[in-house]
């Protein structure tokens, strides 16, 4: 068994590419749900919609990679509002069902090969990050972290992730500290009482939707942009109640708890598959064969934070009085 391994490869995680999109995307989930109460089930079409606008921006329209990010979030911010403003006035259980909904016919959307040429059908899209790596000023060749080894590529995208991250986590931590936050808190815990103050009530459930989606769309790029494929299985409901999950993890209505959820999640699943294979290898385990491994670990990974929703349901960092909100 290669214990050194597994902590490098559970190491590597903690700074991944993908644990960066995630975290981006709870941290708009954190809006929605946290600090808002919304109950929002399709934060992945939110994360696909940058995902598609950058693409597309990019492959299509020829446009720069700047001009495509605005058109990611372009896309997402519309969304939202096509989204909220039927949906908001009424209970919160309606957004549930339009966003998980809406997530599945945006797929399916995307899928479709009526517009092959320009969203590729199910094949997706891929080689549109020609713009963006041509902003990376670190020297061409693989550079030994201790851990891992990664290209100039690889350090980049894990630079402009994690910044993304640390830019959006100051950004939520100074806007949820503000009037315009504490607002959201209250209609959070009472609507109606908000609502007898004089506050636009409906108001400050769209922006909370457009900021957080918004967020959520930078997730997207950054997810796709490691591999520079964008497929349309990728953003199934699997992806969105992965977020869920990182979210409940970490605390929901903090801004800390996304980030180190994120981190906690994807360790813990790079680590129970490298021990694993290990003693997959080593023959301890002769009912399971490697292919088997990748999904045991979800399993073995569930039970974990089962336990934990049992014994700490607030989370991490979550505040237990936070979790109880009035429909």
């Amino acid at each position: 068994m290669d214990w050194l391994n597994a902590l490098n490869l559970t190491a590597g995680e903690l700074i991944g590419v993908y644990t960066a999109a995630y975290v981006l995307a709870a941290l708009g989930l954190a809006v929605h749900f946290g600090f808002t109460g919304l109950l929002n089930f399709g934060q992945a079409a939110f994360a696909a919609l940058g995902a598609y606008g950058y693409s597309i921006a990019t492959l299509t329209l020829h446009w720069p990679w700047w001009a495509a990010v605005l058109a990611g979030l372009a896309a997402s911010g519309v969304f939202a509002l096509l989204l909220g403003i039927p949906t908001l006035r009424l209970r919160a259980d309606y957004l549930a069902i339009v966003t998980i909904a809406a997530a599945q016919a945006l797929r399916y959307a995307f899928s479709a090969s009526d517009y092959a040429d320009v969203t590729g059908a199910s094949n997706g899209l891929s080689e549109f990050g020609e713009s963006f790596y041509a902003l990376n000023p670190i020297p061409k060749g693989r550079y030994d972290l201790g851990f891992t080894s990664m290209s100039e590529n690889e350090i980049f995208i894990r630079i402009v992730g994690w910044s993304l991250v640390i830019i959006a986590a100051l950004f939520l931590f100074f806007l949820t500290r503000s009037p315009w936050g504490r607002v959201l808190k209250g209609i959070r815990e009472d609507e109606d009482a908000v609502r007898a103050l004089g506050k636009n009530v409906f108001a400050y459930k769209i922006q909370a939707l457009v900021i957080g989606g918004t967020i959520a769309s930078l997730g997207g790029m950054v997810f796709v942009m490691s591999s520079q494929t964008n497929q349309p299985s990728t953003w199934g409901t699997n992806f969105t109640f992965m977020i869920w999950t990182i979210l409940l993890l970490g605390g929901a209505a903090t801004i800390l708890g996304p980030i180190v959820g994120g981190m906690v999640f994807f360790a813990l699943l790079m680590f129970t598959q490298s021990v694993m294979e290990g003693l997959v290898k080593m023959g301890w385990l002769p009912f399971l064969d490697i292919a088997q491994v990748g999904q045991i670990r979800f399993l073995l990974v569930g039970l974990i934070l089962m336990l934990l929703v049992i014994f700490r349901p607030q989370g991490i960092f979550g505040n237990k009085k936070e979790l109880q909100f009035n429909g």
